[in-house]
């Protein structure tokens, strides 16, 4: 496997097997990102007053290139925190309606759908899907089994933060759309580390994150959402997008009510097409096989010191470059201190629901030799603790 640890400006003194909780970006992406914050000092009233709009039409069309995705149907946000608001407060919820989602969902995410359910009277409802897993319809079955006549949404990551399990959207967006069920995907783990193609999932919303696993710089999110879906889609922050002027106009209403909520620095999302171009420069679909690779013995080899059964099929696609591997109890808090105090070993060590896993992210810059690190670190802790 060829490394491409010199590309990225981690800490050589780190094994850093955290990637997916906030990503990294390559120097030449970083350098395009200062480069456009060096632009936008020269001259701001230029840079955001005449220029921005076209820049960012620019950059949204090669991200919708990369997606499969009209670029009149995305827009860039922060976060996808950010989009899950945005998309929560849109759907004019009433007392009664149920949002459906799985017991595998990111916190922040459970946090909006929760405040929001509390203001209207809506219920949030968390389907268990149990691990370990075995079959996409069988992960289907379970999650319909909280479909009732007061569904008005599902939600659902593609890739779980958790436990890293990709879920089999696809099916289960087909299958809400012949209901009437809005879909709303979490996509912040999956643009970069699978192929995503928006047109082929067929959900309502998709928010997502750039700045992960397509290592954009922090900042670059996106929110997708279908034509039929926009009118209803409201602004968090309201500004002069909400009555554009025919001069201001980009065209799309969606558009114009997200894309300008006030100063701030768009180099991030400016940034984007340089992100992209990386990833075809060093041939990505081959890097994510490698680190699949890297990642299926990691969880093999793991699970052979502990003796605990794999959580997914490791010949499987339930997991792409970043899985779980399950851990005895333990303290957590005690052996995450001794990985990276003792080891300087970064790594999540998770608690869900009664389980406990350490969740591996593998990106191109990590090695054989960090995966040895961090099997190495955890046989020499779990005698230790």
């Amino acid at each position: 496997m060829t490394t491409l640890k010199e590309h990225f400006l981690l800490d050589p003194g780190v094994v850093f097997l955290n990637h997916g909780s906030f990503g990294a970006t390559p120097r030449p992406v970083f350098e395009a990102y200062r480069d456009w914050q060096l632009r936008l000092e020269r001259q701001p009233v230029l840079f955001l007053g005449r220029e921005l709009d076209g820049l960012l039409g620019e950059s949204r069309q090669a991200l919708g290139g990369y997606l499969n995705a009209d670029a009149d149907d995305l827009v860039y946000i922060p976060n996808a925190t950010h989009g899950v608001n945005i998309i929560a407060r849109s759907l004019g919820l009433a007392p009664g309606d149920e949002i459906l989602t799985s017991d595998h969902e990111y916190g922040a995410c459970d946090h909006t759908w929760d405040f929001i359910c509390g203001k209207t009277g809506a219920v949030y409802v968390r389907q268990p899907i149990p691990l370990p897993v075995c079959g996409g319809d069988e992960i289907v079955e379970q999650l319909w089994q909280g479909v009732t006549p007061r569904t008005k949404a599902i939600t659902l990551s593609h890739i779980t933060s958790p436990t890293a399990l990709r879920l089999p959207l696809e099916k289960v967006c087909e299958r809400a759309r012949d209901r009437g069920i809005v879909t709303i995907v979490d996509a912040a783990h999956s643009p970069g580390q699978i192929p995503l193609d928006l047109q082929a999932l067929g959900a309502d919303a998709v928010f997502g994150n750039c700045h992960k696993w397509m290592m954009a710089p922090k900042g670059a999110g996106f929110l997708y959402a279908r034509r039929e879906l926009q009118p209803r889609i409201e602004p968090l922050v309201v500004s002069w997008g909400y009555r554009p002027t025919p001069e201001t106009t980009t065209g799309s209403r969606f558009i114009d009510i997200l894309q300008w909520t006030g100063t701030k620095d768009p180099a991030a999302a400016l940034a984007v097409p340089a992100a992209i171009r990386f990833m075809a420069e060093h041939n990505w679909e081959a890097v994510r096989r490698d680190c699949h690779e890297l990642l299926r013995q990691a969880i093999e080899r793991i699970c052979g010191l502990t003796g605990l059964a794999p959580l997914y099929p490791l010949e499987s696609d339930f997991y792409a470059q970043m899985g779980i591997a399950p851990l005895p109890e333990c303290d957590l808090a005690a052996l995450k201190r001794r990985l990276y105090d003792g080891f300087r070993v970064e790594v999540p060590l998770i608690q869900w629901q009664d389980r406990q896993f350490v969740r591996i992210s593998v990106q191109g810059y990590n090695t054989q030799e960090d995966i040895d690190a961090l099997v190495g670190a955890l046989e020499v802790s779990g005698k230790s603790l």
